[in-house]
């Protein structure tokens, strides 16, 4: 089943369903293929390198970063299904003329893991759909667990969307001789218990968490192995299909966390909860949490039952 099909489907189980929330998804899958076209194109044209600007991160912005922020800002747009749209690369959310009676908003990571560009490491889209509520930038302050969808596009060996409405978790790869994503992992599941964990460990020594040392000793102890790339949806993907544990935690220089609640944290917590795993700061759930700002930071620490039981308890003695 490719994904337009599915995502009718879906829409059918749900009576009450308009139909733009399909449309407002379709935006998305089109605005990806063209964002896929040019990564495959990477090393043949002018897109490597830095576009030679900082974003409101204070991150140095790479050319595919700012060429993805561009085509998703244009397709989403167009598309009238979105009222507003937050994107990580800007200072404040758009409000699209053609969205202006829709009934979304969306945030979105347009190129995760940019710094990966110009080494060809995965990289990929994420993205974040809440309703329209009170048609203004508060919108964009909802809980996790509001939710309408989220999902991420990697772009790897193959381009895959993986995707949850709520009901559950879904993998789509793009088949490039008819450009169409097919539905190749169905209902995702990420193992209660795994073999990897996923942390810079070069930063442990400038941990807060005084815990978090002595847990991931433990997890060597039981034979776990280190796979870390340093581009999240590449992370997260891996964590997804084989299990474990994926963790960037607050430090000294980034006492809050390094990464976006509202790009990142969020919609992968999502996702890691529609597939049976556990989403957390090491204090409280992700998907709990009420943002105060639309480029909120938090630590994340996404995975199995296991591996999230086993790190509150270190947690909570250090």
């Amino acid at each position: 089943m490719d994904l337009n099909n599915f995502i009718l489907e879906e829409e059918r189980k749900y009576p009450n369903a308009t139909g733009s929330l399909s449309r407002a998804l379709v935006a998305l899958e089109s605005a990806t293929k063209v964002i896929a076209s040019h990564v495959r194109m990477a090393g043949l044209v002018d897109v490597l390198g830095k576009a030679g600007k900082t974003n409101i991160q204070g991150e140095e912005v790479q050319k595919l970063d700012e060429l993805a922020n561009d085509i998703l800002i244009q397709y989403l747009s167009k598309s009238g299904e979105f009222f507003a749209l937050a994107s990580e690369e800007l200072d404040e959310p758009i409000f699209p003329e053609e969205g202006k009676d829709a009934k979304y908003i969306i945030a979105f990571d347009p190129l995760d893991g940019s710094s990966n560009i110009d080494v060809n490491i995965s990289i990929g889209t994420i993205f974040s759909i809440h309703k329209r509520v009170n048609s203004d930038v508060s919108d964009f302050l909802q809980e996790g667990y509001k939710q309408v969808a989220a999902g991420y596009v990697i772009y790897g060996s193959s381009t895959m969307f993986v995707l949850s409405t709520g009901n559950g978790v879904n993998g789509f790869t793009l088949d490039p001789s008819v450009g169409m994503y097919l539905l190749s992992h169905p209902n995702m599941k990420i193992p209660e218990k795994g073999k990897i964990y996923s942390i810079n460990e070069s930063n442990d020594k400038k941990w807060i968490d005084k815990g978090l040392k002595e847990y991931v000793e433990s997890l060597k102890d039981e034979g776990y192995t280190s796979r870390y790339i340093g581009s999240m949806v590449a992370d997260v993907h891996r964590t997804l299909i084989k299990g474990g544990i994926f963790a960037y935690p607050a430090d000294v220089k980034s006492k809050n966390g390094k990464l976006r609640l509202l790009y990142e944290a969020s919609p992968m917590a999502f996702l890691i909860t529609q597939a049976g795993g556990y989403a957390t700061t090491g204090k409280e759930d992700i998907l709990s949490i009420k943002p105060n700002d639309i480029h909120q930071r938090v630590p994340v620490f996404l995975g199995g039952k296991y591996e999230i039981e086993k790190l509150k308890e270190f947690l909570k003695d250090g």
